[in-house]
């Protein structure tokens, strides 16, 4: 007899978003057939109650884009939302979350901008930073944060030991890729990027015997993009930071994700974050991380009236596997 097959990870959380949207939400989901979505128009319903009035009028404050699938249960937007947005006016948490990101003492957050409330806010969403870095902005008018030009899904902003540093943050939830570049748009990405890509004037090594072209697969092509912007800030200090690095969260059981999609990379790993890295002038200059391992502890100190924390262990049962850390994780702690 055949054994049945192991449900993907995506699977599992098909399941998992449709039952707690017919738990939750049942005058709502169903969408297109499927329990897991929500009709576009009720894509605020996709997040905690505790922030959808603040999101709504942030994003709208900000002229920032909602992605195209935000209404939908396995949106990475609404994930990261869900999971950072309730602590942007919590610094006292954030601050142990970067800790244990980056070792050391506890830092001191820093205000990003201000909230739809006036209140400073220690987390800010798809973030573009404040010049035209990457050579992507138009030419009239002004860019738009989350749409056509390189945005950070979250961005945190903190002193330690008397240094100010920055982290942006990529988020995933269940993507996995494979699908080869589109050949139409190498021309634009090569004159975009060529001159800011390589040391000396980039984040990677000259002599890593790459092409730029060899990192236009997912998810390469958004992490050197994140990874320039990091290195663009750095060089201009945005925000007075000595340093700004790029911080890459995603379920420790996707693990799809992880797979070397661009066959020239291939020869240098089976994984797609150790090979990026080591492509990098300073491997520690990007940083993956599981979401379990940030903020499961997190969760598990909260208080059981703490509304950030209930959500997360109603709506992301993935939060309650155990914790086993990466070997990067393991590495570098």
């Amino acid at each position: 007899m055949i054994a049945p097959r192991e449900p993907t990870f995506v699977e599992q959380e098909r399941a998992s978003q449709s039952t707690f949207f017919r738990a939750t939400l049942p005058d709502e989901c169903g969408f297109d057939g499927c329990d897991y979505r929500l009709p576009p128009d009720r894509k605020l319903s996709n997040l905690n109650p505790e922030i959808r009035d603040l999101a709504a009028r942030y994003f709208s404050d900000n002229a920032i884009a909602w992605h195209q699938h935000a209404a939908h249960g396995l949106s990475s937007q609404a994930c990261c939302l869900n999971f950072l947005m309730p602590l942007a006016t919590r610094p006292d948490t954030l601050a142990k979350l970067v800790q244990s990101v980056i070792g050391g003492d506890l830092p001191e957050m820093l205000n990003v901008e201000d909230g739809p409330e006036g209140k400073p806010w220690f987390v800010g969403f798809e973030w573009i930073g404040r010049k035209d870095y990457l050579n992507e902005w138009p030419r009239t008018g002004s860019p738009k944060r989350g749409a056509n030009v390189t945005s950070a899904d979250a961005v945190l902003h903190f002193r330690q030991a008397g240094r100010i540093q920055t982290l942006l943050v990529e988020w995933k939830y269940t993507e996995s890729y494979g699908a080869p570049p589109e050949p139409k748009r190498e021309a634009e990405r090569l004159r975009r990027y060529q001159g800011i890509a390589f040391a000396p004037f980039g984040p990677v090594r000259g002599d890593a015997g790459i092409k730029l072209t060899d990192l236009f697969w997912e998810p390469f092509y958004q992490l050197f993009r994140q990874q320039m912007l990091a290195s663009r800030m750095e060089a201009a200090r945005e925000d007075d930071a000595r340093r700004v690095r790029v911080l890459h969260i995603a379920p420790a059981g996707n693990r799809r994700l992880p797979r070397v999609t661009s066959a020239a990379l291939r020869p240098l790993g089976d994984n797609a974050f150790k090979v990026y890295s080591s492509l990098l002038n300073d491997r520690e200059d990007f940083i993956s991380r599981s979401t379990e391992s940030l903020f499961s502890p997190l969760v598990a100190d909260a208080p059981d009236d703490d509304g950030w924390a209930k959500y997360l262990r109603d709506r992301y049962a993935f939060l309650a596997a155990p914790v086993v850390p990466s070997r990067d994780e393991m590495a570098s702690a």
